[in-house]
């Protein structure tokens, strides 16, 4: 069984009883509004007559709400709420995608923010949030989208592919490369060995030339890869440079690369995701890092 229902007032109709109530007069509404006071009347009126009840007492100063109008007043705005919110979330679902990467500092400041602003274009445009920390922000539990983390890869409960290879030679200030230039590995032992998480890098370089390499207290270790190109600027020992990671800050430094020998490095950034992910707009970040990479 239906039931008929009589004729719903417009919605700017609706508006107007409230920016009446809200403003306290006719006049005040009419120029908030840019209408006149007769077509603010008329929009209350017809509200009114549709209700069969008044909304407003009129007197001298203006008007205020009946308690009809206080308690229709209260279920219309509830009306308009429900509809704003219905609207921002359809706005949310339609607005520009956003993917959040985690990346370490070092990472961030040698090759992504470079490059930040055409990964982001193209179409779609793609909001990409970066994240810069040391730590292994944890995909698979939902922190970011999208980890560039350095390493060998084969990590548990995740997907990860290889972003870029590296390749590694010594570096130092002009004053060390002075006296070290073309030496052999054995010569460059003499000197202290700057490196950042683990001597991974400085062992492979070594080990192709037939050096073993063991920890020393005199070689110095930093979290950031930049600040152990920053000491070996400063003449606090020898660094590895990492190609092409290090090649823009290295031709705009002081550092001398000191051997001819390059040696490919064990570890390389990967491009870490929760398992199975099919977000279209994670893919084509992932798919704009790669070509960013080759190029």
């Amino acid at each position: 069984m239906t039931s008929e229902h009589r004729a719903r007032p417009p919605l700017a109709n609706l508006e107007t009883v409230c920016l009446v109530a809200r403003h306290g007069s006719f006049t005040a509404a009419a120029e908030a509004s840019g209408l006149t006071h007769g077509a603010i009347s008329r929009r209350v009126g017809a509200v009114e007559n549709w209700l069969g009840c008044a909304l407003f007492e009129r007197h001298g100063r203006g008007v205020s709400l009946t308690c009809d109008g206080q308690r229709f007043l209260g279920r219309i705005e509830h009306a308009f709420d429900v509809i704003d919110a219905a609207a921002d979330q359809w706005h949310q679902s339609r607005k520009v995608p956003a993917v959040r990467l985690s990346v370490v500092p070092s990472f961030a400041k040698l090759w992504l923010l470079e490059r930040l602003q055409s990964l982001q274009s193209g179409q779609p445009y793609i909001d990409i949030q970066v994240a810069t920390e040391h730590r292994n922000a944890d995909v698979g539990a939902g922190e970011v989208d999208i980890a560039l983390r350095y390493g060998r890869g084969g990590w548990a409960s995740v997907d990860a592919e290889p972003l870029m290879r590296e390749t590694l030679y010594p570096i130092a200030s002009p004053e060390i490369a002075q006296r070290l230039k073309g030496a052999s590995a054995s010569e460059l032992l003499t000197m202290p060995l700057l490196h950042d998480s683990d001597l991974t890098g400085w062992r492979a370089w070594c080990g192709a030339q037939g050096v073993s390499l063991r920890p020393r207290a005199r070689d110095r270790r930093f979290e950031d890869y930049t600040v152990v190109l920053a000491a070996a600027e400063a003449g606090l020992g020898i660094a590895l440079a990492r190609a092409p990671l290090a090649q823009d800050w290295i031709a705009r430094s002081r550092l001398v690369r000191l051997s001819d020998v390059e040696v490919e490095c064990p570890l390389r950034y990967h491009i870490v995701t929760a398992k199975r992910e099919r977000r279209p707009e994670v893919l084509e970040v992932i798919a704009r890092l790669h070509a960013s990479a080759r190029t």
